[in-house]
């Protein structure tokens, strides 16, 4: 293959869709994740000749080992983003372990399993990028959330001691965390809703999903060769911690 490969993990809409397109725009080959085989369908024919999908499901240890291993048939990882994740909200009092155990195992678990398949490649060739989405609430907190503020805290800490343990192989690992982004989930909200949150961005406005992708897109690049073990916030500065 020509082109370096790089693998987006749940990219068949909203943030991680646009994270796809911008790196076939950066001049990748991507291969991408969906739960399904019509998001799988969804991925290929938006990325063309550009790309191909896999069905991963992060919870499940062998699926993972199963996309692993597809994606390694097509050659060297050059870049990983790790964005697929769930959310299962409730209030602690009410959340059922499973509901913890899901998002736990999902979000944070099956980062950790799909990075790991692709480390000894990029450990070879001496150079690679990991970028793992967080969450804003992973550093702020969010009521009803403590499963998927959790997983996200734990993504931030995984990100920081891998990239301590690679960084001399020349491998990158780096977070970014978006804030509010203008999804179909946000289109649902009341008004008085979106008012109460937009009270709290000192921007004014929600993010847009390329606006994350440009984040990711900049630390899969060469100029932030010597950027790691960092969590880049694009949040319109609802957290400046």
């Amino acid at each position: 293959m020509d082109k370096k490969i790089a693998v987006v993990t749940g990219a068949s809409r909203g943030i991680g869709q646009a994270i796809a397109a911008e790196l076939v725009e950066a001049g990748y080959f991507v291969v991408a994740s969906a739960t399904s085989e019509a998001g799988v369908e969804k991925i290929k024919t938006t990325l063309g000749e550009n790309g191909s999908a896999f069905i991963l499901n992060l919870a499940d240890k062998e699926s993972c080992v199963v996309f692993n291993a597809s994606v390694g048939k097509l050659g060297p990882v050059a870049v990983l983003v790790n964005n697929a994740g769930n959310t299962k909200d409730m209030l602690m009092l009410r959340m059922k372990d499973e509901d913890w155990d899901d998002v736990i195992e999902t979000n944070l678990s099956g980062t950790f399993r799909v990075t790991k398949g692709f480390l000894k490649g990029m450990m070879k060739q001496r150079i690679g990028r990991i970028i793992n989405i967080s969450s804003v609430v992973g550093t702020m907190g969010n009521p009803g959330q403590a499963n998927y503020c959790a997983s996200k805290a734990g993504v931030e800490g995984f990100t920081r001691s891998l990239a301590y343990e690679i960084g001399s192989r020349n491998i990158t690992v780096n977070a970014v965390a978006p804030g509010f982004i203008a999804t179909d989930m946000t289109d649902e909200l009341t008004e008085d809703q979106k008012n109460a949150m937009m009270a709290n961005i000192p921007l004014g406005r929600y993010g847009n999903s390329k606006e994350v992708a440009k984040a990711v897109s900049f630390l899969a690049s060469d100029d932030a060769a010597y950027i790691t073990g960092q969590v880049l916030h694009v949040n319109g500065g609802l957290n400046m911690g």
